[in-house]
């Protein structure tokens, strides 16, 4: 219980900021007022549903890890399936109870949320569209927070829209990590929506300023799934993954909520940094 880099690495910590962005995101984008307490409550939660699926996803993926990823917690023996399991349950049905507490809707939603994650982590490795579940989870984090803050908007379903497909891209991508190789590059088209989305959405100078970061970056990160070098596609994957804040960045400027856009870039920042401390896949 002592080791807290493997509890880390289960939990995929490196990528919560990309978790709070959304959430932030969200909030801002239903233009419903600031409340400091219940964002916080909102950011617990979705820490809750994130740490939680990804425990999951490990036990799960127990088996298939064992011959694909031997280095995962639970093929190494470090902790078992089981504890791995209830661990993961349990932080899904916590975060479900703080959502109702921030009305009933946002608990209804959080209950979706937590149904989508449960779905995706059983089937991913089952079926062709599991990227599409993986997209929903991350729209439905939009929506939730959404929620949370006391209703839905257009910008929130429209920006939302943008991230499922920035997510279904990635996780297509990282479907094909433990082989490091890309197949069908056809599917990776859909990463041409979230720029279609922000283009849409810009109010300012600082968010074409912010999107064209996004671009640059997103453009390197897809360059290295052709560039077929070793390692070349978990690089890709976990770039593609800190470049989910920067989509979020973009939206909260389009809101006016520039210091708060910065902040966005700041998950950025710090997704980066944490990925060298925990794995982000």
């Amino acid at each position: 219980m002592l080791n807290w880099r493997m509890w880390l690495k289960l939990g995929r910590i490196s990528n919560l900021p990309t978790v709070w962005t959304n959430g932030l995101a969200g909030w801002l984008l239903s233009g419903n007022a600031f409340d400091g307490k219940g964002l916080l409550l909102l950011m617990v939660a979705l820490s809750l549903f994130y740490v939680g699926g990804m425990y999951l996803n490990d036990a799960f993926d127990a088996e298939i890890d064992a011959r694909e990823r031997a280095n995962r917690p639970i093929p190494q023996g470090e902790v078992s399936q089981g504890t791995v399991f209830a661990l993961g349950s349990g932080m899904l049905a916590l975060g479900s109870l703080l959502m109702f507490t921030l009305g009933l809707f946002a608990g209804l939603a959080g209950l979706a949320l937590a149904a989508t994650i449960v779905a995706y982590d059983w089937l991913h490795k089952r079926i062709a569209w599991g990227p599409i579940i993986m997209g929903a989870c991350r729209l439905l984090t939009y929506v939730t927070a959404a929620l949370a803050a006391g209703g839905l908007s257009w910008m929130v379903l429209i920006g939302g829209l943008g991230l499922f497909c920035h997510v279904v891209g990635l996780t297509y991508a990282a479907k094909q990590e433990a082989y490091d190789r890309i197949g069908n590059a056809w599917p990776l088209l859909v990463m041409a929506v979230p720029v279609l989305v922000l283009g849409f959405m810009l109010a300012d100078n600082l968010a074409i300023m912010l999107l064209a970061l996004y671009m640059v970056w997103g453009g390197w990160a897809l360059s290295l799934l052709f560039r077929r070098g070793p390692g070349d596609v978990p690089k890709a994957v976990i770039s593609l993954i800190a470049g989910i804040a920067l989509y979020d960045a973009v939206l909260i400027a389009a809101t006016g909520m520039l210091g708060l856009a910065l902040l966005s870039i700041a998950g950025f920042g710090a997704t980066l940094a944490l990925q060298r401390v925990a794995p982000g896949t």
